[in-house]
């Protein structure tokens, strides 16, 4: 049975049927004892496609163990034995080669690709990949370029590009990438939440809020995306929306630290110090690292008269803080107290 499943993916590699590999391994993979192979194909289509949830979800089956690393390895052997230079297979070896951390030998495989296929955007969207991870973020922007003049209609490269050049600040850039994905896929959550935060990061916030709603109609039980509208709002003053949203991403998440942490210092903000506490507190059990959750319990303990312990607290919340302006608040409160 598992010859049989190979062997149709294989014809299915060979021709670019990608919708025919991703059915006939999700059929392999719910054989029993069906081993990795059929996981790594999925794998692979769902990278193709930029389906990088599910793609990470097969990826612990694909790669779980060492003797699956070999499996895999032996399979992309018999690819190879089949036909040496036919670039899909090599495509296959590429994504092999970069799932388990081999990076230069992915590099080398994705080259003959772009020698053997020119007119396939994958190597260079793979290509762009590699560069992000060794933070070559020019040659990733230019391979994105690439793959994206070969396949205009390429939505994941699209993504990827504006992501990349929001990296750099680029947001004049990255905007119109993310506006070029949705009218490709007007539906596509990606889009509308990264061209939120771009939108955002400008300046613009009532556009961003309506993207990101736009958002939630699609996917409404992200509480990320939920958080993220929470702060636009509180940004706008709009603060029951804003608490709104910060309660909808919690019961969504209930270990969603940022978002327990924003509801403490609503109640702090409040003078209720007790149930800010608890908020802190469950922030802190999700995120010991929190900084904004440890300072919310500083400044409780300094209210309640424990300065000992508010300092302790500062001090730590100063050493995980990494935002200039919330570090001077929290030295600021430092220098009050010890006068």
């Amino acid at each position: 049975m598992s010859v049989e499943y190979e062997r149709v993916i294989n014809d299915a590699i060979r021709q670019s049927e990608w919708d025919v590999v991703y059915e006939e391994a999700r059929r392999w993979s719910e054989q029993a004892e069906c081993g990795p192979l059929p996981y790594f194909a999925l794998n692979v289509v769902c990278m193709l496609r930029g389906d990088f949830a599910e793609a990470w979800q097969v990826y612990p089956r694909a790669f779980g163990e060492q003797a699956d690393v070999q499996l895999i390895q032996e399979w992309m052997a018999r690819l190879r034995g089949q036909r040496s230079d036919e670039p899909n297979f090599l495509l296959f070896e590429g994504v092999f080669y970069t799932q388990s951390g081999r990076l230069e030998e992915a590099v080398v495989s994705y080259e003959q690709v772009g020698a053997l296929a020119p007119h396939s955007p994958y190597p260079y969207f793979f290509l762009a990949q590699i560069y992000q991870v060794k933070d070559r973020i020019d040659q990733a922007v230019k391979a994105y370029r690439e793959a994206i003049k070969r396949d205009p209609s390429y939505v994941a490269a699209r993504l990827k590009l504006g992501v990349a050049y929001q990296g750099q600040g680029q947001l004049e850039m990255a905007i119109p990438q993310y506006r070029e994905v949705l009218k490709l896929r007007p539906d596509d959550p990606f889009g509308h939440t990264n061209l939120a935060c771009a939108l955002a990061e400008q300046g613009k916030l009532e556009p961003a809020i309506e993207e990101y709603k736009k958002a939630l109609q699609i996917v409404p039980n992200d509480a990320e995306v939920h958080f993220a509208l929470g702060s636009l709002y509180e940004n706008k003053g709009r603060l029951d929306l804003a608490k709104r949203q910060y309660e909808e991403a919690l019961r969504l998440e209930p270990n969603f630290a940022p978002a327990a942490t924003a509801i403490g210092w609503f109640l702090y903000d409040k003078g209720q110090d007790d149930f800010a506490m608890d908020y802190f507190s469950r922030a802190l059990v999700a995120n010991p690292n929190d900084a904004q959750a440890t300072f919310g319990v500083g400044r409780i303990y300094e209210e309640k008269r424990k300065p000992e312990l508010a300092v302790q607290h500062y001090q730590r919340a100063l050493s995980l803080e990494k935002d200039p302006d919330r570090r001077m608040r929290i030295l600021n409160f430092m220098d009050k107290l010890l006068g």
